[in-house]
């Protein structure tokens, strides 16, 4: 289990990049244990959380964001995301975000191959009722810590529409900086403008030491 404490700034939190799709072959050995952070849990998403999941999922405002998420958003597709998670289709690192002290499901996150370079990304998304309340940038930190800790790669990356100023917002926070303009295909939006961000081992490590 990794504790680590949230960065202090609050922000939007719809990510506008896709997990799904993505296997961790290039990365077997990587584990993705349960974290805790300080507000947080990040678990393995299971079948109680299918309701959840399709009512805050079902939102055009997320959809749009996300380059794999379908809209409308229904019990089926909810559960098929289940399913896939537990064949390890979508790889072994995909987590459940829910509240540490009420169990409450707020939305998903995992750690991935990165499509637009070597080394891994991250993605997130929370229901809209979790917005703005620093719980994206919470999720984050828990995941870069994991993937800097639990391999070898000088990189991390992560995407988000140009139009995402919340997402981006994490971002910069997090530690990333701008790496270039691109395009992607999206489900719900066909193919949209995106920014590509790093975050290299050395500037976490540094942001590490000043927490």
């Amino acid at each position: 289990m990794v504790t680590e404490p949230p960065l202090d700034e609050e922000c939007l939190s719809v990510a506008a990049r896709a997990y799904a799709d993505s296997e961790m072959t290039d990365f077997p050995g990587l584990e993705c244990p349960t974290l805790v952070t300080e507000r947080l849990l990040l678990r393995t998403p299971h079948d109680e959380d299918v309701d959840a999941i399709a009512h805050l999922a079902n939102n055009p405002r997320i959809a749009e964001m996300l380059t794999r998420m379908p809209h409308p958003y229904d019990v089926a597709a909810a559960q098929d995301f289940i399913k896939r998670v537990r064949s390890g289709e979508m790889g072994n690192c995909i987590y459940a975000i829910t509240q540490m002290d009420t169990g409450v499901f707020m939305g998903s996150c995992g750690i991935h191959p990165s499509k637009h370079g070597e080394g891994l990304e991250i993605g997130y998304w929370l229901g809209e009722p979790y917005w703005g309340q620093g719980y994206a940038t919470e999720a984050a930190q828990a995941l870069i810590d994991l993937a800097f800790r639990a391999t070898n790669i000088d990189e991390l990356y992560i995407t988000c529409r140009t139009i995402n100023e919340g997402s981006r917002n994490v971002i910069r926070k997090s530690g990333f900086s701008f790496l270039m303009y691109g395009t992607d295909d999206s489900l719900y939006s066909g193919t949209v403008d995106v920014e590509r961000y790093s975050l290299h081992r050395d500037r976490w490590i540094e942001m590490r030491y000043q927490a």
